[in-house]
């Protein structure tokens, strides 16, 4: 019954939960928790997928078993998990690597072209500005993190709203959300693609903007981060790997919905968020407890 739980497990945070969850859009208004929920969910799948094999070799070879006389069980076991595992870092070591290239060569390029000057004109060691008439910004992260404005940002923009394109970019480095992004992607790209969830992917990525946009609130106000994003919703498409403040115009009217906090399913914000945390421990929670029961009951 316990390996029967952590597959069920297993099946359901890596297919039908993702998908509901994305279609709950309620969530959103407490989009820290949300991220924790779906970190969690994400984390919960790959635990209950390592830990399948390891919680059967007790009902295989029984608890007191010599290890020697079933070398070929345990074997099966290792390689099961190993393969998941293998998975995973393959994943990672591809998606970082991929990431990182980009990064560093969008930096060289960004540093070779671009003006080291503020949006006042003072010296900033991490801003860049480009000459390009289009409005766009957007950060390079990193141990040499980048924010790059065009010149058309600077011209467009009232004072108000670019503190609150830099309030939003400097969020994003300062959380380092492009680690939170890689994690997501890493694990995306681990699983075959037939199982894989987009919408996962693009809640995911939503819920990372709205933190920043939140970021932008409190450091210049509600309007003025609202026409900062619509403002910068037709600017250019951000290269791989950074993190932009423009996006879709249909992403930027559900980024607008989304600057305050509100009721979560008819719950203040507070209790939801506190709800959604215990969800978040209890699903991480869930496969260990299964294997502990495996190894103390077989």
């Amino acid at each position: 019954m316990v390996i029967a739980a952590l597959l069920t497990l297993t099946i359901a945070l890596a297919w039908p939960v993702p998908r509901l969850m994305a279609g709950m859009t309620t969530f959103r208004r407490a989009p820290r928790a949300a991220l924790v929920v779906w970190q969690s969910t994400t984390v919960g799948a790959v635990l209950a997928a390592l830990f399948a094999a390891p919680a059967a070799l007790p009902y295989v070879i029984g608890p007191t078993a010599a290890l020697a006389d079933n070398a070929t069980q345990i074997a099966v076991a290792v390689a099961v998990s190993g393969l998941i595992a293998g998975r995973l870092i393959v994943s990672g070591h591809r998606v970082g690597t991929r990431l990182r290239a980009h990064r560093r060569r969008h930096r060289r390029l960004v540093d070779l072209l671009a003006v080291p000057v503020g949006a006042d004109g003072s010296h900033a060691a991490h801003m860049r500005v480009i000459e390009h008439p289009t409005p766009t910004a957007y950060c390079v992260p990193g141990m040499r993190r980048r924010v790059v404005l065009t010149q058309g940002t600077l011209d467009s923009l009232p004072e108000d709203q670019l503190v609150a394109v830099l309030a939003h970019e400097r969020a994003h480095l300062r959380a380092r959300h492009d680690l939170i992004l890689e994690f997501f992607t890493v694990i995306h790209e681990a699983v075959p693609s037939w199982f894989r969830c987009e919408m996962a992917m693009h809640e995911v990525k939503l819920l990372i903007e709205v933190l920043a946009d939140r970021a932008a609130v409190r450091a210049t106000g509600v309007v003025s981060t609202a026409r900062a994003i619509v403002g910068m919703a037709t600017g250019a498409v951000k290269p791989e790997g950074m993190l932009a403040m423009g996006e879709s115009p249909s992403a930027a009217r559900l980024r607008l919905e989304l600057l305050q906090p509100g009721p979560v399913a008819g719950l203040p914000a507070g209790v939801a968020a506190t709800v959604m945390y215990l969800f978040a421990t209890s699903v991480v929670i869930m496969p260990v407890a299964l294997l502990v029961v495996a190894w103390a009951t077989a």
